[in-house]
């Protein structure tokens, strides 16, 4: 078993080798959603469910979805920089969720559910308050921005019957109904960008 574990730790670390990996964190609505878009992006490695920016240590998903603990559902997107920009990924963001909703997308009402990028450098933040300006200002929505722009906090990994989520339960109404149209859209609107 050691040996099997030390050859995937070099299998990716060879194959990590010269990336220049970095990090996203977006909240935009159900992670569920978040995640199937995401990992079908070309130059993203992984994408983890989980939750960012409230007051308590490890939260549940049934205490995440009270309102109380402060956390964002979000998606932690790891992704290789020279192949796609934390500015292609946020052109991303902005199309496959309502940034103009104060803490809801669709039926989903909370303050998990709000519009958030967490930075995790000063690049990303300011890159992230120059594209709110210009979305804003070509008035791309009816309605001005309400998303939050804050640092990056501790990541809490989601239970692990929701990574994958969509790509494990694609027949589950909530995932034809809400996560599917989604998925489509993103597709559509960016195929050239999809995973080969």
């Amino acid at each position: 078993m050691k040996k099997l574990i030390f050859a995937v730790i070099l299998f990716v670390s060879i194959h990590m080798e010269g990336k220049n990996i970095e990090k996203a964190t977006l909240g935009a609505g159900c992670f569920w959603c978040v995640e199937a878009v995401f990992d079908q992006l070309e130059g993203v490695i992984s994408v983890e469910s989980g939750y960012m920016g409230g007051a308590s240590k490890n939260p549940t998903y049934k205490e995440v979805c009270t309102g109380e603990t402060g956390h964002a559902e979000v998606a932690q997107i790891t992704y290789d920089a020279d192949v796609i920009s934390f500015g292609d990924i946020l052109a991303v963001f902005w199309t496959v969720h309502d940034p103009t909703s104060l803490n809801r997308q669709g039926g989903d009402v909370g303050t998990q559910y709000r519009s958030v990028i967490f930075y995790h450098s000063d690049s990303q933040k300011n890159i992230a308050k120059e594209q709110i300006k210009i979305v804003d200002a070509e008035k791309l929505y009816d309605k001005p921005i309400v998303t939050e722009v804050s640092a990056a906090e501790a990541f809490y990994i989601a239970e692990n019957y929701h990574q994958e989520y969509y790509e494990n339960n694609k027949n589950e109404s909530y995932c034809q109904f809400v996560v599917r149209p989604k998925v489509e859209k993103f597709q559509k609107m960016f195929k050239d960008q999809l995973k080969k």
